[in-house]
């Protein structure tokens, strides 16, 4: 194989191997919702709904009602939690 084709191979299987991520990465959420007011501190999946923070992890409170957590589908009320940011439960 001349440095052409080995070229070539090595950005197909870099381009295949990102798409298999991105279908990892949504078969994850797949069966899952925001659930707002369940996240203890520090252990929110994302960004504050009131942009008190931008990142996961950052929460300083329990039960932040701007906080969110990915919970199965069907169970974030059955937790005391709301599916709208702010909600109160």
């Amino acid at each position: 194989m001349d440095k052409k084709q080995a070229l070539i191979s090595g950005a197909v299987a870099s381009l295949v191997a990102i798409g298999m991520m991105s279908v990892a990465h949504a078969d994850d959420k797949a069966g899952k919702e925001k659930c707002y007011g369940i996240a203890k501190a520090g252990k929110n999946d994302c960004a504050s709904a009131n942009g008190s923070h931008s990142c996961a992890g950052q929460t300083k409170a329990d039960n932040d009602a701007n906080d969110w957590k990915y919970v199965a589908k069907g169970t974030c009320e059955k937790m005391g939690g709301s599916s709208k940011p702010g909600a109160k439960k």
